[in-house]
């Protein structure tokens, strides 16, 4: 990401013009979500706030665990295999699984996971012409488009950055005497 424009939706080179739309929009999301956590430990990633709740770093994995479950979907047409699930079930899921199964990874093991997915997606992207964006398919067993499925794959890293924010403000603080 060009850190120099941010804060600009616009065309990127190799890349159609709606499609480089949606890629500026989840450019930012992206840069306000490594923003959000900038210089936490590994114990402020695995802090819960209470029994019910998720760790900074699980929300993390669980934003690449939604993009790379459409990327298998919509580029690879198909499920995840069961080497992929068992890589990413737990981030996916949350809950219980990832409260038991996603600890101990510093930032840069979650940072490079979202950036290892991302390169992904932006390689599939500059394949695709505007016209794709509009597909149908199902979702949810819902009418939709690939556009939508995309929205909401940033859409999603929103919902979860506010969430890091929350618990963010919330870590424990060491006493200072």
């Amino acid at each position: 990401m060009d850190g120099n424009n941010q804060f600009k939706i616009m065309d990127i080179t190799g890349m159609n013009h709606q499609i480089s739309q949606l890629v500026s929009m989840m450019n930012y999301a992206r840069f306000t979500t490594i923003n959000a956590v900038q210089g936490l430990t590994i114990d402020e990633l695995d802090y819960l706030e209470d029994p019910n709740s998720n760790t900074i770093g699980a929300l993390l994995l669980h934003i690449a665990a939604v993009e790379i479950g459409f990327q298998i979907e919509i580029f690879d047409n198909r499920t995840p295999n069961e080497e992929e699930l068992k890589e990413w079930l737990a981030a996916y899921e949350l809950g219980e699984k990832g409260r038991n199964e996603i600890r101990g990874n510093s930032l840069d093991y979650y940072v490079n996971k979202l950036e290892q997915v991302r390169l992904r997606t932006l390689k599939e992207f500059r394949q695709k012409d505007d016209n794709w964006l509009y597909e149908e398919r199902k979702w949810s067993g819902l009418p939709s488009n690939n556009y939508f499925i995309w929205f909401h794959v940033f859409e999603d890293e929103i919902n979860h950055r506010g969430q890091i924010r929350w618990l963010r403000q919330r870590l424990p603080r060491p006493i200072v005497k």
